[in-house]
């Protein structure tokens, strides 16, 4: 059984789901197993189909896995009915849930049912029977630090008087300037505290919480898009001037279905890169719009989410003012936003050593992806996306800026860009916004290459026209310091994207050939294989730069590099011009790299099964143990990496490219939106540790 951590208030409206969410994804980077539970729940079967909305947003996560039944323990019904033989059943179901898991987020009641006193008094009994610290959540909107000590200092009496231990302290909704003031308040509770500021966004329903109250049906749009925050309501009664003028971002528009003309109109607006963009459009009164209007609107592709309903326009502003946003599983923009508010304002890593929790040896795949991220977000670095129009790229850059990940330049036409960022809901005003063939930046850039290149013909004139490519234009940013590092391929060739930087940037001195890496996320550990994306016959002594470069890349990212020489022969059992390739190059890396661990040529399974390398080379310090695997070929690297992915269930985090003196990564153009966040990542820690060299 591993830790446990019980995440409880005093009263409602705290965002302690906000707090359960981050300690579970901080839990997620030094532990394999996490696990959820919910002492007690209270079904909300009006918008939730009888599922508690908390549990069901953190069994959602990557790193838990465990069906929402397991995490239940009882309901209020059976609380009332008897309390001790429901704390009975809690405590017997959340050992239930344990045995498996090494570490344990129990999140407790959410003040909907009982008196405010009674009820922490029994999360704080649950607590103690757990043996579960307690992290305290205090609400801190419009409180004094003097309100918020009294709260705190009565919380604590109770957790004594019924046994609990107090674990840390968090604020949470915390009013601008106030959050060191209310800290201090803290300072003699005799447990770390922390203090979250309000964010609105997370208070904001989403458009599908929209529909309920109202009864409403989607008209027409993307069911996709009813995960858009709604700001606020615009009744729409006015003339089509007045209400342009009254459109705010996120905003739902309400008008009666009759005014086909306002409809238009609105949707106009939002499509314009001159006007807010906003949620969605309610049309009120039970009255359809004309024909001709629908065919026109289904005609334009339009993804606004356009509901209907019956009710007169007072009882429809009337039940959707009164709807409360909440932090669930179908608001990706609130969890990344949740997720990065916890991560910039509480020390996660000092929280999770008052557990005294031991780190795992083993590191999974959703681990590493959080060390890459955590990585690039504490020295923030620039990456141009050359791609900028393309929809994975938008999806990854709403995530990307949201989580601090990376500062950001799209490559593209602005108006486009609005246009499709407004079409799938995502917001990327953050990023900077550059197109190659109107920028200032084109004749700088073409003065660059024509110098770099004039060696090889260029003259200007062809400089200008290359320079406006988009891939070329990207390298150039990153040549000249405007950016970090480049990310490309989601829709253009490999070719396409390392050609610029074979003749702009260059590789690093002492390396003859780019190549590549995958980081293999197996279900404990991540290997390297190299290179399986671009060299399709490297000679003896391109594969020994391969090896240094790729053992330089896993030293990079946290892997002990091992380097295992792939043949289709061990040692001097087999013979030919390809096992005298390999054996070559072994040769050349250990002059090259003495202090390298390095076996070669060796059979894959002599390098990773310890049984095997004990029968064929049993002194080796890498067979059996390998870490890093350089194949001889593409065709043996790429067919292998991919068998093991699909086999194995691996997540194959890449193409990484090595050997280049700035970050340059290329994208497969069947990438997905967590594959493009992953290589940003990737690129922005390797633009760090090239500063640091």
């Amino acid at each position: 059984m591993g830790s446990s951590v019980y995440v409880a208030s005093v009263e409602g409206t705290t965002g302690k789901s906000t707090v359960a969410l981050g300690v579970l994804h901080q839990l997620s980077r030094r532990v394999g197993r996490v696990a959820v539970f919910r002492p007690i729940v209270r079904a909300d079967t009006a918008t939730h189909g009888g599922r508690d909305y908390v549990l069901d947003l953190l069994i959602s996560q990557d790193a838990v896995e465990q069906s929402y039944d397991d995490g239940v323990g009882v309901t209020y019904d059976e609380v009332h009915e008897d309390p001790d033989a429901a704390l009975d059943t809690i405590v017997q179901r959340y050992h239930a849930v344990a045995e498996h898991a090494d570490a344990v987020v129990v999140v407790g009641s959410d003040y909907t049912d009982v008196g405010t006193p009674t009820e922490f008094s029994f999360n704080a009994k649950i607590a103690a029977n757990l043996g579960a610290p307690v992290l305290l959540v205090l609400n801190g909107f419009g409180r004094t630090p003097h309100d918020v000590q009294a709260i705190a200092d009565m919380a604590v009496a109770e957790l004594t008087a019924n046994h609990g231990s107090l674990f840390a302290v968090i604020v949470n909704r915390v009013d601008d300037g106030q959050g060191q003031l209310l800290v201090a308040a803290l300072d003699g509770i005799g447990a770390p505290a922390f203090a979250i500021p309000e964010e609105p966004l997370l208070n904001q329903p989403v458009v599908a919480d929209l529909l309920a109250p109202i009864d409403g049906r989607l008209l027409s749009g993307d069911p996709q898009l009813l995960t858009r925050e709604v700001t606020g309501l615009m009744i729409a009664g006015m003339t089509m001037p007045n209400v342009l003028d009254r459109l705010f971002e996120g905003a739902a528009v309400v008008t009666a279905g009759d005014r086909p003309e306002v409809v238009l109109g609105v949707l106009m607006a939002h499509a314009s890169r001159t006007f807010p963009q906003i949620a969605a459009i309610v049309l009120n009164g039970g009255f359809e719009l004309p024909a001709q209007v629908q065919r026109l609107i289904e005609g334009l592709g339009v993804t606004l989410p356009i509901i209907e309903t019956d009710l007169g326009t007072q009882a429809t502003s009337t039940h959707l003012t009164a709807v409360r946003g909440r932090l669930t599983k179908d608001a990706p923009r609130k969890i990344d936003t949740a997720l990065a508010l916890f991560n910039q304002y509480v020390d996660g890593p000092a929280l999770l050593d008052q557990l005294a929790l031991a780190r795992s040896s083993a590191v999974t795949p959703l681990m590493f992806e959080h060390q890459l991220l955590d990585r690039a977000v504490s020295d923030r670095r620039h990456i141009v996306l050359p791609e900028g129009e393309e929809e994975r790229i938008l999806r990854a850059a709403d995530v990307l800026l949201r989580r601090g990940v990376a500062d950001l330049t799209l490559l593209g036409d602005a108006t486009t860009i609005s246009a499709k960022a407004a079409s799938l809901g995502v917001d990327v005003s953050a990023a900077t916004v550059v197109h190659p063939e109107d920028s200032d930046l084109t004749e700088r850039f073409a003065a660059e290459y024509h110098r770099l290149r004039q060696h090889r013909g260029v003259d200007l004139d062809r400089a200008r026209e290359v320079v406006r490519d988009f891939s070329y234009f990207g390298t150039m940013m990153v040549q000249l310091g405007l950016a970090d590092g480049m990310v490309s391929g989601s829709v253009h060739t490999t070719a396409h994207t390392i050609r610029p930087a074979l003749e702009v940037v260059k590789t690093v001195p002492d390396v003859s050939v780019v190549s590549s890496v995958f980081f293999m996320c197996l279900q404990n550990q991540v290997l390297v294989y190299g290179d399986c994306a671009v060299n399709p016959d490297p000679t003896a002594e391109q594969l020994a730069d391969i090896a240094i470069s790729s053992a330089a890349t896993a030293l990079g990212f946290g892997v002990d590099p091992r380097v295992a020489m792939l043949s289709y022969s061990t040692g001097t059992s087999g013979s030919g011009t390809d096992v005298e390739k390999v054996s070559k190059a072994t040769n050349i890396v250990r002059e090259r790299a003495p202090q390298l661990p390095v076996e070669g040529p060796i059979q894959y399974d002599a390098a990773i099964d310890a049984a095997v390398a004990r029968t064929k080379l049993p002194d080796s310090p890498v067979a059996g143990r390998a870490t890093v695997f350089v194949f001889p070929d593409l065709n043996t690297g790429n067919n292998t990496y991919k068998a093991v992915q699909r086999s194995a269930n691996a997540v194959a985090v890449g193409p990484v490219l090595q050997g280049l003196r700035k970050p340059v990564n290329d994208l497969s153009r069947g990438a997905t939106v967590r594959d493009i966040i992953n290589t940003v990542a990737i690129t922005a820690i390797q633009a760090q540790q090239g500063e640091a060299k």
